[in-house]
């Protein structure tokens, strides 16, 4: 109930924040060299309200509407995993009018299905991420291991019997499950949840061994004790809980596994309108009340140029279609 409670209090404040005027009350201040922009943007997000694509999202879009003197609409279409939501912008026209709340889903679901209605790099700009967050690994204080070689060691003695929970089949929660179980070559057993809440709270009442989990979603247990953190599966430690190591730190080499989001525009879209979107999200990441909030989460601002974020998709698709692979994830 607790972790409920805390992100409806940030969902909460994040909606707040998002509230904009309407768009006859701003002087049109378009761009001279493109006229962008000349009417609002929407930006299309694959889940519901409260998800960090979506708190991110509500974070930023104020800041625009200040500089670019527009309407700057959420739009949240949670259906089929987040195709829907990314059929709209990859079939919108490519004027820097409709844009992606990309999140790791975009490069998970190539990875498991045949067929998608969508190219997810070939139909889509990168204009840049906007923030990551890494995952934790936690176990339950009773199953008596404090570090990562520790649970691995426990893995190796009881082969089968250790259980991993995740946020349902093919979420971000289940590829790092499946990179740790990879990694350490450990056999142990995926249980899938109808989302991190359920899996987390089994977790706490001992019928799940442990999870990799995002730390906006687990902090609050963590900080109860109700759940020990192992360690951090980004590529440094997170500035908010310095005294957890990271993954490599506790003895797995090249791990790293992190919640990011972005934003994606359909391809085609002009490189002048990429670059002043571009621009404007990078100058509002770096806000220093947008870093605080961002801060609060465990998050930190990660802005890129178009063609970092580019590289970048096609980097995650080639690793996770590796990882599903492996472990088997496919979805009809």
């Amino acid at each position: 109930m607790a972790l409920r409670s805390t992100l409806s209090t940030v969902f909460t404040a994040a909606t707040a924040l998002a509230l904009v005027s309407p768009a006859a009350l701003f002087a049109q201040k378009a761009d001279e060299a493109t006229g962008f922009p000349g009417r609002p943007i929407r930006i299309v997000i694959g889940f519901g309200p409260g998800g960090l694509p979506d708190i991110y999202s509500r974070m930023i879009a104020p800041k625009l509407v200040e500089v670019l003197q527009q309407q700057v609409i959420v739009d949240n279409r949670p259906s089929a995993g987040g195709v829907i939501a990314t059929q709209i912008v990859a079939d919108a026209s490519p004027d820097g009018y409709t844009l992606l709340s990309a999140s790791p889903s975009h490069v998970i679901l190539p990875a498991i299905r045949a067929k998608l209605p969508y190219h997810a790099l070939k139909d889509f700009a990168g204009v840049t991420t906007t923030a990551a967050t890494s995952y934790m690994l936690v176990v339950p204080p009773a199953l008596g291991v404090k570090t990562v070689q520790e649970l691995i060691a426990l893995a190796k003695a009881r082969p089968g019997q250790l259980n991993f929970s995740s946020a349902g089949i093919a979420s971000g929660t289940h590829f790092a499950g499946e990179m740790l179980k990879q990694y350490a070559n450990i056999d142990v057993v995926h249980v899938p949840y109808k989302g991190i809440a359920d899996a987390l709270t089994d977790i706490v009442a001992g019928r799940v061994q442990f999870t990799v989990s995002s730390i906006p979603s687990s902090v609050t247990l963590v900080k109860d004790g109700r759940l020990r953190a192992l360690a951090v599966t980004s590529k440094k430690r997170v500035s908010l809980y310095p005294d957890i190591p990271t993954m490599v730190e506790s003895g797995m080499p090249g791990f790293q596994w992190d919640s990011w989001s972005g934003v994606l525009a359909p391809a085609k879209t002009p490189r002048a309108i990429i670059n002043k979107l571009n621009r404007e999200i990078t100058r509002a990441l770096g806000l220093p009340d947008v870093r605080e909030r961002l801060g609060a989460l465990g998050a930190e601002p990660a802005p890129t140029t178009p063609a970092q974020f580019d590289k970048f998709i096609a980097e995650q698709l080639s690793v996770v279609a590796q990882l599903a692979k492996k472990a088997g994830i496919e979805q009809q």
